[in-house]
């Protein structure tokens, strides 16, 4: 859901992927229609895991969750991490889906262009914790 959104209101400005600490292998159901019913393209978005992203290209990680994802960081990570808590509506119903969007929607439209200037170019990359924020 966070890439989703991110690429759908950052467009080229900044070059967004997602990544779950625990992967469940397919995104949600609700998760899509929640994504579809707001206009938000679902292209390309697949389950993937914290561990198959290229850390060393990554300018700014942010943390969607409460844990302390530091500890599952490479150190040779340069980038800044954010963390940028949001609720997790995974095994929950629509409303919850459409709340967590709606919460996503104003961190990336609001908060985040104002903590990383959302340059052009810079490789941003969302990490919530269930299936329903994955990608």
């Amino acid at each position: 859901m966070a890439e989703a959104l991110a690429r759908h209101f950052l467009g080229d400005r900044v070059e967004a992927s997602s990544a779950g600490l625990a992967p469940s292998g397919y995104i949600p159901d609700l998760t899509l229609e929640v994504l579809e019913e707001a206009g938000i393209s679902t292209d390309g978005l697949y389950s993937k895991g914290f561990f198959a992203v290229p850390f060393s290209e990554i300018d700014y990680l942010v943390n969607l969750t409460k844990i302390n994802v530091k500890l599952f960081i490479p150190r040779f990570f340069s980038g800044n991490l954010i963390s940028c808590p949001v609720r997790d509506p995974f095994g929950q119903n629509i409303e919850s889906f459409r709340a967590t969007r709606e919460e996503i929607e104003r961190l990336i439209r609001q908060k985040l262009p104002e903590l990383i200037g959302a340059v052009s170019g810079e490789r941003l990359s969302l990490f919530p914790r269930h299936g329903a924020l994955r990608d």
